[in-house]
């Protein structure tokens, strides 16, 4: 009975909005584009259909508002204009009464809260569409922020899904556009990373994780999980004071440095995903601050770690010959990259890929380094994938979808910032590091363990194997005698060919940052 009050819901939102009409017309057979132009008689629809969207999204809840906000990362199956609608969503949701959060407090710990807490302010500060944050102090005096998950978040969650996937199958199959806007696979997209988001405690280890990384630079600064006070609907963290990145002004006129701040974001962004490929993947304003600490003065500080990308070796090997191939403007062998990474179906042409990635890509290297824009060349990019049915990667999504917040919030800083400027020499020196002899000796390093255990083992094995043998076992003998000069020969070979190989990485080196700068 639930769910079909919560369908009658839906479907009157869906009818007061208009986004029947906007569902209808786009499917391809005649008698429903008839229905749709009938169900829209009366009916003022003036409001440009990304903004009817994002209004119905607001209007069913928190569970599709956080689902507009995942799909509006999707810009390779969405129509621009309402990619930018769903972006605008931000987590503004009403807070729930203070008194059920303290209810979950108290049952997930198992105690009152005054024996918790040595303080706690009744009124949230922050609320999200997964949760809410309240001030508190620790026994002891340690002041911290409490995350509470919002009652009830898994049932709903689980039902507005169902329904979610149910009407997703209707347009898969009766849409025009169905197959390519994969709609099922984009809801499947969405459960993952909920799923992920309403486990407080996996949230409190992607932010330990992120410290640990970024306690070398100096540039930002994550708060401490506290975590004998962390649970799957409770989460407790150290309390940062600073700005919101948004209030530019009051950063300006506390003195900071804009220009240096927004190198310092860029910076960041790119040390998380090619050195350490586990990056901060929801890096919109509401979760950026900026210390105004004398210690600390000028430092990013971030908030929120619910949805986080990774990279494998893979992933970071494939993008750094994208970088390279893109600086050098050798368009072919990015096309050969994407057929050879299975993206692309394998009868594509290159020469045909080649020229459809060059007229995305050459204008924006005719114009002025400053007016260069990540946006322009993903938008152009997204149209040529529909194009040629590239399948973009879950993690790619998230990494494209991350930089954009990162161009935005530095073109807000800095109008005069240029991405690829910024990102460049730090693009080129990871490339180095990946094909000269410092990975060479990383990677001897990392299976050192494994030889240092195989080598002292090979004596007794072969003295097992000889004496396993029956007694009149000389021609084996011999024959592991031969065998053996024949490894003593090639070891040889290898140490010559393992010293030219070295020399051939020191020429590479020379040549390549010849070429590079």
């Amino acid at each position: 009975m639930s769910r079909i009050v919560r369908g009658f819901i839906i479907v009157w939102t869906v009818l007061r909005f208009g986004l029947d009409e906007l569902v209808l017309s786009s499917f391809e057979k005649p008698w429903i584009r008839l229905l749709s132009r009938i169900v829209s008689f009366g009916r003022n629809l003036e409001a440009p259909r990304g903004e009817r969207l994002r209004q119905a999204l607001e209007h069913l809840g928190p569970i599709f508002v956080k689902f507009g906000q995942v799909l509006s990362t999707r810009r390779d199956l969405l129509p621009p204009d309402i990619a930018d609608e769903l972006a605008r969503l931000q987590d503004r949701v009403p807070p729930f009464p203070s008194a059920v959060a303290v209810a979950i407090i108290e049952k997930s710990f198992g105690k009152p809260l005054d024996r918790i807490f040595e303080s706690f302010e009744q009124t949230p500060v922050a609320s999200a569409s997964i949760a809410q944050v309240h001030f508190a102090t620790l026994p002891g005096g340690r002041e911290v922020a409490v995350k509470v998950l919002r009652p009830n978040m898994v049932a709903a969650f689980k039902k507005d899904l169902a329904l979610m996937s149910m009407m997703a199958g209707w347009v898969e199959r009766a849409s025009k556009d169905g197959k390519r806007l994969k709609p099922r696979e984009v809801v499947a997209e969405f459960d993952k990373y909920l799923h992920d988001e309403l486990d407080l405690l996996r949230e409190a280890s992607n932010a330990a994780q992120l410290r640990r990384n970024m306690q070398s630079l100096d540039l930002v600064m994550i708060p401490e999980m506290y975590w004998d006070y962390c649970m799957p609907d409770v989460m407790v963290m150290q309390r940062m004071y600073g700005v919101p990145i948004g209030q530019t002004q009051r950063l300006r006129d506390a003195g900071v440095d804009m220009k240096k701040l927004s190198r310092d974001g860029v910076t960041l962004f790119f040390t998380q995903v090619f050195r350490d490929g586990f990056f901060h993947a929801d890096m919109h304003p509401g979760n950026i601050q900026v210390s105004l600490a004398p210690e600390t003065f000028g430092r990013y500080i971030s908030l929120d770690f619910g949805i986080v990308g990774t990279l494998t070796e893979v992933d970071k090997e494939y993008l750094a010959q994208n970088f390279s191939a893109f600086f050098q403007r050798d368009y072919k062998r990015v096309a050969e990259l994407h057929i050879e990474s299975g993206w692309v179906p394998p009868a594509t042409r290159v020469d045909e890929l080649e020229s459809a990635i060059r007229a995305c890509c050459e204008p924006m290297f005719d114009r002025p380094l400053k007016e260069l824009s990540l946006g322009m060349v993903l938008m152009r990019l997204f149209q040529t994938s529909r194009r040629f049915q590239v399948e973009i990667q879950p993690q790619l999504v998230l990494l494209q979808k991350t930089l954009l917040n990162i161009e935005g919030l530095g073109r807000d800083l800095d109008p005069d910032l240029d991405l690829w400027s910024t990102a460049k020499p730090f693009l080129e020196r990871w490339m180095l590091e990946q094909v000269g002899p410092e990975k060479l000796l990383a990677q001897l390093k990392a299976e050192a363990p494994s030889y240092a255990k195989l080598l002292p083992m090979l004596p007794r094995l072969m003295a097992q194997y000889l004496k396993a043998g029956p007694p009149a076992n000389h021609s084996r003998l011999n024959e592991l005698l031969a065998e053996q000069k024949r490894t003593n020969k090639l070891l040889q070979s290898l140490i010559y060919g393992g010293l030219g190989f070295v020399l051939g990485l020191i020429f590479m080196q020379v040549v390549l940052r010849i070429r590079l700068f």
